[in-house]
């Protein structure tokens, strides 16, 4: 199996154009890389794994219907964000880093896959404007902290399986950490989707609009 192929066998029903953005991924990323560094040199040749296919690791848990907005915070070099939105084409993506060089990365592969419903923005989370039907991210910071920088970006009216709201995805024992965010949570356990060993201690956590 080659790479990409681990994210053809969770996804199966993948458009042409989707299968064919799926495959730039690593040669996009592996340019830019040498350039500015967003994935360690290690996890860059697991990139189908420890990050794209981690990052899917949500459209498992809830799919986003069209004209649906996602912000992503802490978005890093793109993940969640730019495979979360090949998935789902007809929704918008806005990708949020408070590293412009990130950011830099995060529009040039979003142009060099075609993406035209993700915008890179230099910012930090707490200065973005506007309301989302999903904020999602990746182990930014605890989640307490992360929860602040969220108040009042999630849209109220639902149109969703789930209720507006969080979709983290986050690894390890999670028990103190949740228990001090003193938020409404579901936890989806990642290797109840996924075989691969990396994904023992994965999870996506799931906290609705408070």
């Amino acid at each position: 199996m080659t790479d990409k192929d681990v994210i053809f066998k969770y996804f199966p029903d993948l458009s042409d154009k989707q299968k064919e953005q799926i495959g730039r991924l690593f040669q996009l990323y592996n340019e830019w890389n040498t350039k500015i560094n967003v994935v360690s040199r290690k996890d860059i040749e697991e990139l189908y794994i420890r990050h794209a296919l981690h990052s899917l690791g949500i459209a498992k848990i809830q799919s986003f219907n069209p004209q649906s907005q996602i912000l992503d915070i802490g978005t890093g070099g793109g993940f969640p964000g730019i495979p979360l939105a090949i998935l789902f084409p007809e929704s918008e993506f806005l990708l949020v880093d408070s590293i412009g060089k990130k950011i830099k990365v995060v529009n040039e592969v979003a142009k060099g896959l075609g993406l035209t419903n993700v915008k890179g923005v230099h910012s930090r989370a707490e200065e973005i404007e506007g309301q989302f039907d999903f904020i999602v991210s990746r182990a930014v910071t605890r989640m307490k902290g992360f929860y602040s920088w969220t108040k009042g970006k999630i849209k109220k009216e639902s149109n969703h399986e789930l209720q507006n709201g969080i979709l983290y995805l986050k690894g390890g024992d999670l028990t103190e950490e949740l228990k001090e965010s003193k938020l409404r949570y579901k936890l989806y356990e990642l290797p109840d989707y996924f075989s691969e060993e990396f994904f023992e201690t994965k999870k996506v956590v799931y906290v609705p609009r408070q």
